[in-house]
């Protein structure tokens, strides 16, 4: 190898003196040079889990056929409907620079030792990035913000020549980039699954999980990453620390008691989505407890399934089926302990 390639080559971290390298064979190698690195895998499947099911797998050289994956996957239109706008806010499912960026993290983070394949899975509503080893330098959560700079690298040559390829940074702000894609695309961000201890999962949203979460973006592009990061947990009922509660609380963005937080009033003002958060609002106990006296005081007496028929349909929506079977079990046995009501024959009476 000589001249100008070779030189470029060398500086761009691809070759070593000219000669070639795993990270040479990865991004530039020919489809049958991937021997050459064997038993480790060079290649990225693409799988469609949907209404169809399709596959393809992309080998050597990454650096072309992330964009051949990239073309593989459907990115249709995606329309969000504003109350308090008269047209309908289109954006695409999927940013462009979010699914390289994912597929290009994948590529650098990769633990090629385990000889596994990167996948790429297509579902409906979201895209799932999987390749092997656990995440190198820290956590997700570190690089939201876009503030932590990665120390060190498992595979540092290979990273140093995407860095200088233009596939990735080296300040550790893919994941950041990610985010706000997201956000400002009004989907839910994306989720890291670090359940397996030597593979990565990343979810990326084409679809929207909580209508007014959406709307909520839209309404308030200037609210700032870190209360969305907070809001978007609210959203996947994921659990959120006390000290984020107060302050999402403090800020007037959720209402509710633990675990059962939703969108708060002023949020509803804001989108003009008062009659759901009517939906989702719980009421005091107490309010709960003078429907049941009420009726027992007009019928004399009531069972299970009466009391059932009357507390439900008002209890919150956020609430599944059995949750609100046994918030009307725990009311009605905190009044029996109160001496409000009383249990005879199977049958409810006031007191």
């Amino acid at each position: 190898m000589i001249g100008d390639d070779a030189i470029f080559l060398d500086k761009a971290k691809i070759t070593i003196n000219g000669k070639i390298t795993n990270t040479a064979i990865l991004l530039l190698g020919k489809e049958e040079s991937s021997h050459y690195i064997l038993p480790s895998v060079a290649e990225i499947t693409w799988k469609l889990e949907a209404e169809e099911k399709a596959y393809e797998h992309f080998g050597c050289p990454l650096l072309l056929n992330t964009s051949k994956v990239l073309q593989s996957i459907r990115n249709i239109k995606f329309k969000f409907f504003p109350d308090n706008e008269l047209l309908a806010t289109t954006v695409n499912k999927y940013d462009t620079r979010t699914i390289l960026e994912a597929l290009h993290n994948c590529i650098a983070h990769q633990d090629y030792s385990l000889n596994s394949r990167i996948v790429v899975t297509e579902n409906i509503n979201k895209l799932i990035f999987s390749n092997a080893g656990s995440f190198y330098e820290g956590t997700p959560d570190d690089y939201t913000e876009g503030n932590k700079t990665p120390e060190r690298y498992r595979n540092y040559w290979l990273a140093r020549a995407m860095v200088n390829l233009g596939m990735i940074d080296s300040l550790g702000y893919g994941i950041h980039t990610m985010y706000l894609s997201q956000r400002n695309r009004y989907f839910p961000l994306p989720d890291y699954l670090l359940s397996e201890s030597q593979k990565v999962v990343l979810q990326i949203y084409g679809h929207s999980i909580n209508e007014n979460y959406s709307k909520l973006l839209i309404e308030r592009k200037d609210l700032p990453l870190s209360l969305v990061v907070l809001l978007d947990r609210i959203q996947k009922k994921l659990p959120i620390t006390n000290e984020a509660v107060a302050l999402l609380k403090k800020e007037q963005l959720i209402e509710g008691r633990k675990p059962n937080y939703f969108v708060a009033a002023s949020i509803a003002d804001v989108t003009n989505n008062k009659a759901a958060y009517i939906r989702n609002r719980a009421f005091d106990d107490a309010h709960y407890k003078d429907m049941v006296v009420s009726y027992l005081k007009k019928f004399k007496k009531a069972n299970r399934m009466e009391i059932e028929n009357l507390l439900i349909p008002k209890l919150s929506d956020i609430l599944s089926d059995r949750q609100k079977k046994d918030k009307v079990k725990n009311l009605l046995q905190s009044m029996r302990k109160d001496n409000k009501i009383r249990l005879i024959d199977r049958y409810w009476i006031p007191l």
